[in-house]
C-alpha cells in the first residue's frame, strides 16, 4: 500500500518543519504550503488523501480553503482545521464548511496523529 499523501497548510515556518518532520517519520507522503492560494495550487497537483489547515494565513484565509476543497465533492480530501483559534464559533464555522475535525494549537503529535488515521480508515 502507498503512503497516504498528506498536505500541511500554515504560514508559520516552524509549524510546517514540525508537522512534516511528526508525518513523515510516520511514513506519510508530505507536501507544505504557507498560504491558501498555494494550498489549493498544490492540492490540485498532488491530491492529497488529508489536508491540515490552518485559519488564519495571508491571500486566502483557512475557511475559502476549506470551502473550495470540499465543493470538489467526493473526489475532496479530508481536512482537518489545525488552528489557534479554538473558540466554539471558529470551530462551527470550520465543520459547517466542511472540516472532517478540527485541532487546536498547540497540539499534541499523539491526539492529531490518532485523529488522522481515523479519518484515513474511513
Amino acid at each position: 500500500m502507498s503512503a497516504h499523501k498528506i498536505l500541511a497548510v500554515d504560514d508559520e515556518p516552524n509549524i510546517l518543519l514540525s508537522l512534516e518532520f511528526i508525518l513523515e517519520e510516520e511514513g506519510f507522503e508530505v507536501k507544505t504550503a504557507t498560504d491558501g492560494e498555494e494550498a489549493l495550487r498544490t492540492a490540485q497537483a498532488f491530491k492529497p488523501d488529508l489536508v491540515l489547515l490552518d485559519i488564519s494565513m495571508p491571500v486566502k484565509d483557512g475557511y475559502a480553503v476549506c470551502r473550495e476543497l470540499k465543493e470538489a465533492g467526493d473526489d475532496s480530501p479530508k481536512v482537518i482545521m489545525l488552528t489557534a483559534k479554538g473558540q466554539p464559533l471558529e470551530r462551527k464555522k470550520g465543520l459547517e464548511l466542511g472540516a472532517d475535525a478540527y485541532v487546536t494549537k498547540p497540539f499534541q503529535a499523539a491526539e492529531l496523529l490518532t485523529i488522522m488515521r481515523g479519518l484515513l480508515q474511513g
